[in-house]
């Protein structure tokens, strides 16, 4: 018997949960899962509900287009067939060209996959101690036991102090993470507003535009905006105060200059507005009915009731209703390139694995994806183990080796985990999936291929789609029938 323990039931605990449950139907394994949820009994400062997989911060995945490195990344996990990407197709909602989804659809659709799987036993209770079994992992006991970290960046100070202890006393990493208000779809001034998507990506109508559409009008606002009173940050978390840039709260990205947010998310370009707006606030739809809307780019660590009198500043927002507020918390992770092996499993406890944001990966689907990486590992030694034939053996029966090798850095999700694993400890931060991962240099590339984006993007993309077909997980994963 196998027994696999997962801290967490976020994005990569419940991918890696429903990965492994696959696999171990597949080949018939004798696999144990226990998979441990400290909510409702633990709350968290950014969690609402008890779903598992519940978005705390946007509601958009980021593009489907292979045009974009987040894109590769989708169509790859679709290629592993993820929970969470199936999931997220299942519950979408219009966003363009970017994968958004009702967040609360989203989150039932994964909570019952999981809570109705025969493999998995699930348990509604904080992990804070870390087996003394697990840790030895070399003995004939304990190398059938496997212990998952997935808690992710609002890891709890019980399971912090355990993995500080495990880590040999390295600290954590930090850095900051904020989300946008929610508002509802009929405090919008439609007479106002405008629908319209950015370049006409998607459907026409995907987004709704709040234009300012005077410069004195946008001054007036991003004034507001700076001298607006801001939550109290704890004096710890002042000292360590680092944003992400992929997710800087909106009076942050303010303070950089008085045009900033006109190149960033108020940016009036793309728009077929005759009327030439000098900036634009984007609503996105929230949830499948229409009737909740998120404020793009609006990460924010205002006070709740600034928020309210500032963001009703926004042309068609006069009669906001809020219904989530915008916060900010503190979010940690790994220094992972001193601690992980290139499967993700700690150098020093080879049965114990980390998946999620807590490796350094920032980003919903990236985060999922570091659960694909971590199943795939550990199904691989299993296979091993018990001398199984792999899905190439399955297939081909050609006397492949009972392994299944680590995904090409040429991919994306391959990159990002070889990224977390390799990187300058010294610099390390949070990262998102982008071309420069997959293409660390260009002059490998034809000379007609650095000269036009398009296509480079399209080759690096293929490139890495034909690694993924050919892999022998992925060959199985197309077998099984979820």
């Amino acid at each position: 018997m196998y027994e696999i323990t997962i801290v967490g039931a976020g994005l990569a605990g419940t991918e890696t949960a429903f990965q492994l449950a696959k696999f171990a139907k597949a080949y018939d394994l004798s696999i144990r899962i226990k998979l441990y949820e400290m909510r409702p009994k633990v709350k968290t400062p950014a969690h609402h509900t008890d779903n598992f997989a519940e978005l705390v911060c946007s509601n958009s995945l980021g593009s489907e287009f292979l045009t974009t490195a987040r894109g590769v990344l989708i169509q790859e996990m679709k290629l592993f067939d993820s929970l969470i990407i199936n999931s997220a197709l299942k519950s979408k909602v219009p966003a363009g060209q970017a994968l958004a989804v009702d967040r609360d659809k989203f989150a039932e659709i994964i909570s019952e996959v999981i809570s109705v799987n025969p493999y998995i036993e699930l348990i509604r209770e904080e992990f804070v101690n870390i087996p003394a079994d697990v840790l030895e992992a070399n003995s004939e006991y304990n190398k059938n036991k496997f212990l998952i970290i997935a808690s992710g960046p609002l890891t709890s100070p019980n399971l912090s102090e355990e993995i500080q202890k495990l880590t040999q006393g390295k600290d954590f990493l930090n850095f900051f993470d904020a989300a946008s208000p929610i508002l509802t779809a009929e405090s919008i001034n439609m007479d106002i507003a405008f629908k319209a998507s950015r370049y006409g990506k998607g459907e026409t109508d995907d987004y709704i535009n709040c234009p300012f559409y005077s410069a004195d009008e946008y001054y007036r606002f991003q004034e507001a905006l700076l001298s607006a009173e801001r939550a109290e940050l704890q004096d710890f978390e002042k000292e360590n105060m680092r944003y992400f840039e992929g997710c800087m709260p909106v009076e942050a990205i303010a303070e950089r200059g008085k045009d900033t947010l006109r190149f960033g998310p108020l940016k009036p370009v793309g728009l077929t507005d005759p009327r030439q707006p000098y900036a634009v606030v984007q609503l996105r739809q929230d949830n499948v009915l229409g009737s909740l809307y998120n404020i793009v780019g609006f990460q924010t660590n205002l006070k709740w009731g600034e928020q309210k009198r500032v963001f009703s500043m926004i042309p068609a927002l006069e009669n906001l209703d809020i219904v989530r507020y915008g916060v900010m918390h503190q979010n940690i992770f790994l220094n992972s390139p001193t601690l992980l092996s290139e499967n993700l499993s700690l150098k020093t406890h080879p049965n114990i694995y980390f998946a999620g944001q807590i490796t350094g990966v920032e980003g919903y689907t990236e985060s999922a994806g570091t659960g694909i990486v971590v199943a795939r590992s550990i199904v691989s030694r299993i296979l091993s183990e018990i001398k199984l034939n792999t899905a190439i053996d399955l297939e081909n029966d050609n006397g492949a080796k009972n392994e299944i090798a680590p995904l090409s850095p040429l991919t994306m999700l391959g990159a990002l985990v070889n990224y977390v694993t390799s990187a300058d400890p010294k610099r390390f931060q949070p990262i998102n999936s982008n071309w420069g991962l997959i293409n660390p240099n260009p002059d490998e590339l034809e000379k007609k291929l650095r000269k036009d984006k398009r296509l480079k993007n399209e080759f690096l993309a293929e490139r890495a789609l034909a690694l993924i077909r050919e892999d022998a997980f992925t060959k199985t994963a197309a077998m099984i029938d979820a």
